[in-house]
């Protein structure tokens, strides 16, 4: 019994460690100035204002930036699944020389801090003149989310039995049709999984959306977008809560429709992964 109630208490404390800066972004968004730079804090936005929510929607570069996030985290997506289903086929379902060895560089990549590779990325998109194009930061993105895409579909596929992509080649089907008919359905949910988080990967890149993309200002995304908010004049803080929190909200609502499949995804995608 106690030890149910401390396991309680500690859920309950990291729930709201982890909720309350949130909770407290979207209060600020919804509070007067007057009363977000009032050294007395307060837990309710009362009056509500809506002000902050005009001032970041009127912002310059608004609704573009917002099209270039779509693009980079749609394309980086997209890429990694293409890539990353061929990739766990291979590995879950072929053998080959050198198989051992591409699952730990996948395993070394993945566990690789992108930071420490920021240098050596901004030199080479220098040199090919990537510089300033959304196409760079599509591609540093694919390459952040494709190794955990790799191992993810790669468990999802071990735990489908062989025997069903069998038992549909003996009906008549090709190897290619058994596995667009009869694998890909079942890999739904850890295709949800892998899209989802990169997709949230991609959405909220700042370090390299920062540095690749310098002097085209209007093919920046939205984190850089962000920090328009903080100028030599001091930071409207206003206007800044409410762009995070209209930043927050597609990555938001897309996982509160997923949520069961995603969930489902990641699990199955551990067990044999």
């Amino acid at each position: 019994m106690i030890g149910r109630i401390s396991r309680t208490t500690a859920a309950l404390l990291v729930f709201a460690v982890s909720v309350f800066p949130v909770y407290w972004m979207v209060l600020t968004a919804f509070k007067p100035t007057r009363d977000i730079q009032s050294a007395t804090p307060t837990f309710l936005p009362i009056p509500i204002t809506f002000d902050h929510f005009g001032t970041a929607v009127a912002a310059k570069g608004f609704f573009s930036f917002w099209r270039n996030s779509l693009l980079v985290a749609g394309g980086a997506v997209l890429l990694a699944l293409l890539v990353a289903l061929l990739a766990a086929f291979a590995i879950a379902r072929l053998q080959w020389k050198g198989r051992r060895g591409f699952v730990l560089m996948v395993f070394i990549a993945q566990m690789t801090p992108w930071e420490a590779l920021l240098i050596p990325i901004y030199v080479i998109a220098r040199d090919t003149g990537m510089l300033d194009t959304l196409w760079i930061l599509t591609l540093v993105y694919f390459m952040m989310t494709l190794p955990f895409t790799i191992v993810t579909l790669r468990g999802f596929l071990a735990a489908i039995p062989v025997d069903l992509e069998e038992a549909a080649q003996v009906d008549g089907c090709s190897r290619g049709q058994a596995f667009r008919k009869v694998v890909f359905p079942l890999l739904a949910p850890g295709l949800l999984a892998t899209s989802l988080f990169g997709f949230i990967t991609a959405w909220n890149e700042f370090a390299f959306a920062n540095v690749l993309i310098i002097k085209d200002q209007d093919d920046r995304t939205l984190p850089v977008w962000l920090s328009s908010f903080n100028n030599t004049f001091g930071t409207d803080w206003g206007a800044t809560m409410a762009a995070s929190t209209l930043f927050m909200l597609p990555v938001l609502l897309i996982f509160i429709v997923l949520q069961g499949r995603v969930t489902t995804g990641i699990v199955g995608g551990a067990v044999k992964g």
